[in-house]
């Protein structure tokens, strides 16, 4: 197994692999997604960043009623570019997804699936599953409705283009998502799974009179060692950022899916406030894209360090302290 590195790590790129996968049909099989990380990793992390994608075939966008107003409400815009300036600060592994959201939801299961907006055949029975009430809400695996909106879609979907999205998208996209976490942990003894997304401004509320910037979620305890869930929630706390946890976003498919503390895989979201790097508007990043990259860089090598000591046998007590 690998020695717990302490330092910054910057890689050079000669040092960097590359694996495009899956394909996004309409758009001559573009790659769904791309892999990118050291061929040797100085900390045991993956970050993966599933809702930034932005590229839209011409013919998704002719089907959506504004394309505009939903492709902002879908996207966690930009954070694609957070999560590549911490993989170059920190030498963690990144998989970004480039098929959009509006395309296919890669934090929902593969039966997460309204099939009142497919046309043509339907599963028999239709299997549900317990996170299908998201479907039913609007938000499934492809989402059909926004709050406040309405109906994003033109007509239904067909139900061959909802196969092919699967086995272009998701499918892939999980699957290497998996073997990215296996071979970090076979080396490391430890991995760590950043789920990297961002949030509309949070209401203020009684409890929390400050606004919250950043939220963890940890699907309630199960999915990461409580030790790396506390030392997160201290770093952020400790330079004067509003955090909270799992509320109001504990996690989802990704976290359900890939997390296995007994096995020594723990999984984290991380959901950003888009107004802290974005502009009024929530559309086009700022210069302050920049230190946040740098506050979460430290957060990332942080709870990378500690998780190399978990491989280890370390004692977490002292990691969190």
């Amino acid at each position: 197994m690998q020695q717990c590195c302490m330092v910054n790590h910057k890689v050079e790129s000669s040092h960097i692999r590359l694996e495009p996968g899956g394909f996004i049909t309409g758009l001559d099989d573009r790659p769904a997604f791309s892999l990118t990380a050291p061929k040797s990793l100085p900390i045991p992390v993956l970050i993966t960043v599933p809702h930034a994608g932005r590229d839209y075939p011409s013919s998704l966008l002719a089907q959506m009623r504004d394309p505009d107003f939903a492709c902002l409400r879908l996207e966690d815009r930009y954070i694609d570019e957070v999560a590549q300036a911490i993989a170059d600060a920190t030498g963690a592994a990144l998989i970004t997804a480039h098929a959009p959201r509006a395309m296919l939801d890669l934090n929902r299961a593969r039966d997460d699936v309204d099939w009142e907006m497919i046309a043509g055949s339907k599963p028999h029975p239709v299997r549900h599953s317990q996170a299908n009430r998201r479907a039913r809400s609007g938000l499934g695996l492809v989402p059909r409705r926004l709050p406040g909106f309405g109906e994003i879609w033109r007509e239904k979907l067909q139900h061959g283009e909802l196969a092919r999205r699967i086995e272009g998208i998701h499918q892939p996209y999980h699957a290497a998502t998996s073997r990215e976490l296996q071979r970090i942990r076979d080396e490391w003894g430890a991995a760590l799974l950043i789920d990297l997304h961002s949030m509309p401004p949070l209401r203020v509320s009684n409890d929390r009179p400050e606004p919250v910037q950043f939220v963890i979620g940890d699907r309630f305890g199960t999915a990461c060692d409580g030790a790396l869930v506390t030392r997160g929630c201290q770093y952020l706390e400790s330079r004067g950022k509003g955090a909270a946890l799992n509320r109001p976003y504990a996690g989802g498919f990704v976290l359900d899916t890939h997390s296995a503390p007994p096995l020594g895989i723990h999984a984290l979201q991380l959901e950003v406030c888009r107004s802290i790097y974005l502009d009024a508007r929530l559309e086009r990043p700022t210069a302050r894209i920049a230190p946040l990259a740098r506050l979460l860089a430290g957060l990332v090598r942080d709870l990378g360090e500690a998780t190399a000591r978990m491989g280890h046998g370390g004692d977490m007590r002292q990691a969190a302290e």
